[in-house]
């Protein structure tokens, strides 16, 4: 599988991705991926591969991976514009939007600025909102998840501190006239209701379910290979084929 790596300029923040453009169907609609909170693109490496000959382009969100880190700029809209400059950069016109966790609020506002540029939105397991962070969470994150998880090179501090001091609550669950696929876990510490699920339902006439029984909100664990296959499946029938 080839792939490359570029930077997009948003302002002066740089922002990474991956694009397997050069050996991609151009056929085929490409899938943008947008990791969750503390997630880089490289994450989503294994995806692009179950993907492929399909165009993916996999970012990471300013102060995650090989991208920078501002000293301020972690709201919504920060984390849209990220998302527009590498859409813009890789000269994407017309695109499927997978989102997982956090993720999915930054792909949500992207949708609803710009639906006529996504032929589909994968939902994984995450509210049709975007959270404000409680005071506290910042420094239980870091010490709790983050160092003991070794995932502090994914995430800088100075990146959580900032999506702490930043975030405003905001309710992203207006009518989105494309299909949606929604993917939750079964078990406990799933993060979509079935009060989330009813308002995705009401977002858009064309809402796929799929749920995971051996997956919480972590739907990249034991049911990953599920999980991907089923999202590969999704966008195949939008784009009007078969598996």
């Amino acid at each position: 599988m080839g792939v490359s790596e570029y930077y997009a300029r948003n302002g002066e923040v740089g922002i990474h991705y991956y694009d397997s453009r050069d050996e991609a169907d151009e056929r085929l609609v490409p899938i943008v991926v947008c990791p969750g909170l503390s997630e880089t693109a490289e994450e989503y490496l294994d995806f692009m591969e179950a993907a492929a000959p399909r165009r993916c382009i996999l970012l990471s969100f300013r102060g995650r991976g090989k991208s920078d880190t501002p000293e301020a700029g972690y709201d919504l809209k920060d984390h849209l514009t990220d998302l527009e400059s590498v859409v813009r950069d890789a000269g994407v016109k017309s695109f499927h939007l997978f989102a997982y966790s956090r993720g999915v609020s930054y792909a949500l506002q992207y949708a609803h600025a710009y639906p006529s540029d996504v032929h589909s939105f994968i939902v994984g397991d995450y509210p049709p909102e975007h959270r404000a962070m409680p005071d506290g969470w910042a420094e239980d994150y870091i010490h709790h998840y983050l160092i003991p998880y070794n995932r502090t090179s994914n995430i800088r501090t100075d990146a959580v501190w900032g999506i702490q001091r930043e975030s405003v609550q905001i309710s992203l669950d207006q009518p989105l006239q494309l299909p949606l696929m929604v993917a939750r876990g079964q078990r406990e510490g799933s993060l979509v209701t079935e009060e989330d699920l009813a308002r995705y339902k009401r977002m858009s006439e064309a809402v796929s379910v799929k749920e995971y029984a051996r997956s919480d909100h972590a739907l990249k664990g034991e049911d990953k290979a599920l999980f991907y296959a089923d999202i590969i499946r999704f966008v195949n029938e939008q784009d009007g084929g078969t598996e």
